[in-house]
C-alpha cells in the first residue's frame, strides 16, 4: 500500500471531519470504520465494543455483513478480537483463520478475508473495545498502517466514552450513584473515618485531540515539561520535605522519572502521529499502562503510579492549570480522598490536617504511597475496586480499615452506628493517652517493657504520644525500598544519627535489610523466585552481597557516636549465618578504631528467631548472642506453611493455636537458660488478647504498632500474670485448634481488658 495513504496525519484530517459533523454516534461510527478501509486499502474495517458483561459487540463494519451489527457477539477472551482486548496489545496474522483462537461467526460472511491487524481501543490502560481490518491476500502490515489504526483507536475512544457507549455509561451506572453501596479492600493504616469524597483526579478531558499546527503543539509539550520539572525542583526545596529523608528519597526517584528520555521520546512519537499535546500525552499513558497492568514485577507496577501521576500532571499543565492535584483546592475538614492510584509526591501535596483517610482501587500494602500513608498517620485500605465508578465528589463515605470495608452514602442506621464506634474509639484514646506516664507493671508486680515498630521518621513522634519505651524493631529497610539508587554511606549515617537523636536515649533496635521476598529494592535486580519468601533474602542477601551489609554497618557505627548500638540479624536459619554476619560486624568495628572514630558506648548483637530450625540450635545460638526478638509473623507462618498475603489461607490457623504458643515457650525457656533479652515483634504483640497469652508465657518486652501500645498497657495494668501462668498451662495441654475463645472467658472472669 502506498505510504502517503496510511501516514496517520492524512487520516486523523479526515477523521476530525467526521468527528464535527451533526449526526448521530452510530452514523459517525459507519463513516469511520469506512474511512479507515479506504484509507488502508482494507477491504474490511470493524469496531468492537465491550459490553457490561464483559463480552465484545460488533458495533459497526466496512466489508462484514451489515445484518452482524449489534447481532454479533464474542464473549470474554473469544476469538482474535477477545484475545487482543485481553492482551491489550495490536496483533495482526497473514492467515487468521489459521490461528488456534479463531472463532468463524457465519453470519459476518468474513470466511473469505485471510490476513487481520487488530489493535484494542484503550481507556485508562484498560481495552474498551478493538478496531480491526481484513484483507483478502495473505499479508503483513506495515508498521505505519499499525501507528496509523492505533492512532485511530485513541481518537476513538474519547468520541466513544464521551457517547456513553462502554461499558461503564451503561444506564444502571447511574442507578447505582444512587445507592448506599459497600466495597471491601485490604487494610494498609487501621482506624475510622467518616467524611466526605475527594476525587483526587478529576477527569481531564482532552477535547482538541487532532493538531492543526505541529510546531505549536511541540512547543506546548516542551513548555508543561519544562514546568513539571521546575514543579518537582520546588517541592524538593521545600522545608518541611527536604529536611524528611525517606520523603526527599520519594520524590528523587519521582524526579529521575520525570527527566526519563524514553518516556519524552514517546511523547515526541506520538505528536508526529497528527495528535496534540494533550493526546499524545493521554496516548503514551494509555499504551503504558496498558502494558504495565499485566506486567506482575512490582518494581514495574509502581512505576505505573509515577506515569499516571507525571501524565495528569502534564495534562493539567496542558490545559492552563497548574502541575497540582485537587490538593491545591479546597479540601473539607473531614476529606477521604479517593484514586485510582497515586505516586507518594502526589500525597504528600495534600494538607495533611484535613485528610482523614485514603482509599486506592490498585497498589500493594507495601507500595510507596502506603508507606507514607503510614508514616503519615492516614486511615488507609487499598485494592478498592470499582470504586471510582460509583463515587461522586462530596459523596459522605465511611472508610472502616479494621475491617477493610468502604462505604459510600452510607444509609442513617450505618452513620449512626458508625459515628458511635468512633466516639467509642475517641473515649478508649483518651483513656489510653492518660496511661502514657503509667509503668506498665501487672497487678503482681511484673514490668513488661513495651516499644515500638518503625521504620521511617515520621515515625520517631509516636514514641513520645504512646510513652513506649523504646523502639524494638526498626526496619532499615522501608528507607532502602523508597529511595531511588542504593543509599550511600552518608545518607544512611545521616538517618541512623536523626533517627538515635529523636530517640532521646531510649533503646533503638535496627534491623539490618530484611530485603527479597516482597519488599523489593527498585534498583537491585534479582531473578524472579518460585517462592520468594523461602528465598534469597534478608541474612542470605547480606552474606551473598557483603559490600552492602558492611556498607550498612560501617553507617549505624558511625552514627551511634558514643550511644548503644543494638543491631538484629533477620531470618537466621542456621547458628553458622550469625557467626558469619558477627564477623562482618566485628571487621567494620576494627576499621573504626583504626580510622579513629568514636565508638558506640555498648555494641549489642541479637538475633531474630522466626525460622523453626532454630528451636533446635538455641542453645547454641543464643550464648553468642546479647540478645533475640521472636518474628511472630514468619514464625507462625513457617511453621502451618501458611503464606499470611495469601487470602485463601492467611486466615486458616490462629495465633492461640497450642502448637504456635509451645513453641514460643521453647524460645522463652531457652532465652530464660541462658539469660538472654527476648523481645517479641510481630502482630501478636499489638493485640491485647494475643499479648496476654505472650505475657503468660514469659515474655516481658514486646514491640508493636504505635496505636496498640495504649491498649495492650491497659491489658497489663489489668492482669495477674501469676495466676494466668498455669491456667495457660492447662489450655495449651488441650487438643483444640484454639484456645482463643477460652482465653476470652478468663479474662472476663478475671476483668482483663482485652
Amino acid at each position: 500500500m502506498p505510504s502517503t495513504l496510511g501516514a496517520p496525519r492524512q487520516l486523523l484530517r479526515r477523521l476530525r471531519e467526521v468527528m464535527a459533523a451533526r449526526e448521530s454516534v452510530q452514523e459517525r461510527l459507519d463513516k469511520v470504520v469506512m474511512l479507515i478501509a479506504g484509507n488502508m486499502v482494507a477491504e474490511v474495517s470493524s469496531l468492537y465494543l465491550l459490553r457490561r458483561d464483559g463480552s465484545l459487540e460488533l458495533f459497526a463494519t466496512e466489508g462484514l455483513n451489515r445484518e452482524a451489527v449489534h447481532n454479533t457477539h464474542l464473549k470474554p477472551g473469544e476469538g482474535l478480537v477477545g484475545l487482543i482486548a485481553e492482551q491489550a496489545e495490536a496483533k495482526q496474522f497473514a492467515d487468521a483463520q489459521g490461528h488456534p483462537a479463531f472463532s468463524f461467526r457465519p453470519e459476518t460472511g468474513e470466511e473469505i478475508y485471510h490476513s487481520f491487524l487488530g489493535v484494542p481501543i484503550l481507556r485508562g490502560g484498560n481495552a474498551i473495545g478493538v478496531l480491526t481490518v481484513q484483507n483478502r491476500t495473505h499479508r503483513t502490515y506495515s508498521d505505519e498502517e499499525v501507528e496509523a489504526l492505533q492512532t485511530t483507536a485513541m481518537v476513538l475512544a474519547e468520541m466513544i466514552a464521551s457517547a456513553g457507549l462502554t461499558a461503564e455509561g451503561d444506564a444502571s451506572a447511574e442507578n447505582k450513584r444512587q445507592q448506599n453501596l459497600v466495597f471491601k479492600g485490604v487494610v494498609i493504616s487501621e482506624g475510622v473515618a467518616l467524611g466526605h469524597v475527594v476525587l483526587h483526579e478529576p477527569r481531564i478531558i482532552v477535547t482538541k485531540l487532532i493538531a492543526e499546527d505541529l510546531e505549536l503543539e511541540r512547543r506546548r509539550l516542551k513548555q508543561a515539561i519544562d514546568e513539571l520539572t521546575g514543579t518537582i525542583d520546588a517541592m524538593l526545596e521545600r522545608g518541611d520535605l527536604a529536611r524528611a529523608g525517606e520523603h526527599r528519597e520519594v520524590l528523587e526517584a519521582f524526579r529521575m522519572f520525570a527527566h526519563d528520555r524514553g518516556w519524552q521520546r514517546r511523547l515526541d512519537e506520538a505528536l508526529l502521529t497528527g495528535l496534540t499535546a494533550d493526546a499524545a500525552v493521554q496516548r503514551v499513558r494509555n499504551d503504558t499502562r496498558a502494558r504495565m497492568l499485566r506486567e506482575t514485577d512490582p518494581q514495574l507496577r509502581e512505576r505505573l503510579h509515577d506515569i499516571d501521576d507525571l501524565s495528569n500532571r502534564l495534562l493539567r499543565l496542558l490545559a492552563g492549570g497548574a502541575a497540582m492535584t485537587a490538593a491545591s483546592g479546597n479540601l473539607p475538614q473531614d476529606a477521604i480522598l479517593i484514586a485510582r492510584a497515586m505516586g507518594p509526591a502526589e500525597l504528600l501535596d495534600y494538607d495533611r490536617q484535613r485528610l482523614r483517610a485514603l482509599v486506592l482501587e490498585e497498589g500493594g500494602t507495601t507500595s510507596h504511597v502506603a508507606i507514607v500513608a503510614r508514616a503519615l498517620g492516614l486511615v488507609a485500605i487499598t485494592q478498592a475496586k470499582g470504586v471510582l465508578d460509583n463515587v461522586e465528589p462530596g459523596d459522605p463515605a465511611i472508610v472502616d480499615a479494621e475491617t477493610g470495608e468502604f462505604h459510600v452514602r452510607p444509609t442513617p442506621e450505618v452513620v449512626a452506628a458508625y459515628s458511635d464506634k468512633v466516639r467509642f474509639r475517641a473515649r478508649r484514646q483518651a483513656q489510653y493517652a492518660a496511661l502514657r506516664t503509667v509503668p506498665p507493671v501487672t497487678l503482681d508486680g511484673q514490668h513488661v517493657s513495651l516499644n515500638i515498630n518503625a521504620g521511617l521518621l515520621y515515625d520517631l513522634p509516636h514514641l513520645d504520644q504512646s510513652g513506649a519505651d523504646g523502639i524494638g524493631l526498626f526496619r532499615t529497610e522501608l528507607q532502602f525500598m523508597i529511595a531511588s539508587t542504593f543509599p550511600r554511606l552518608e545518607q544512611q549515617t545521616r538517618i541512623y544519627k536523626s533517627i538515635m537523636d529523636a530517640a532521646g536515649g531510649r533503646p533503638v533496635t535496627f534491623r539490618s535489610l530484611d530485603v527479597g521476598g516482597d519488599k523489593v529494592l527498585p534498583y537491585f535486580r534479582t531473578n524472579k523466585e518460585e517462592n520468594p519468601a523461602l528465598g534469597w533474602r534478608a541474612i542470605r542477601m547480606a552474606l551473598d552481597r557483603p559490600a552492602l551489609f558492611r556498607t550498612q554497618i560501617r553507617a549505624l557505627l558511625r552514627a551511634a557516636q558514643g550511644r548503644e548500638l543494638r543491631v538484629m540479624l533477620p531470618m537466621i536459619a542456621d547458628v553458622s549465618e550469625f557467626q558469619s554476619a558477627k564477623s562482618l560486624i566485628d571487621h567494620e568495628v576494627t576499621i573504626l578504631k583504626r580510622h579513629s572514630y568514636q565508638e558506640p558506648k555498648r555494641l549489642l548483637i541479637g538475633a531474630m528467631v522466626e525460622v523453626p530450625a532454630l528451636l533446635w540450635q538455641l542453645d547454641r545460638l543464643l550464648p553468642l548472642t546479647d540478645f533475640a526478638s521472636v518474628g511472630s509473623n514468619d514464625l507462625m507462618q513457617f511453621l502451618f506453611a501458611v503464606d499470611r498475603g495469601n487470602e485463601l489461607v492467611a486466615h486458616r490457623f490462629d495465633a492461640l493455636n497450642p502448637a504456635n504458643l509451645k513453641a514460643l515457650a521453647v524460645i522463652v525457656e531457652g532465652a530464660t537458660r541462658h539469660h538472654v533479652p527476648l523481645n517479641l515483634c510481630g502482630e501478636m504483640a499489638g493485640k491485647p488478647l494475643e499479648a496476654m497469652a505472650l505475657i503468660g508465657l514469659g515474655f516481658r518486652s514486646v514491640s508493636m504498632a504505635p496505636a496498640s501500645v495504649g491498649p495492650v498497657k491497659a491489658m497489663i495494668l489489668s492482669l495477674d500474670a501469676g495466676d494466668l501462668r498455669p491456667k495457660l498451662n492447662d489450655l495449651m495441654a488441650t487438643r483444640a485448634t484454639s484456645i482463643r475463645e477460652d482465653l476470652k472467658l478468663y479474662a472476663a472472669e478475671k476483668g482483663v481488658q482485652v
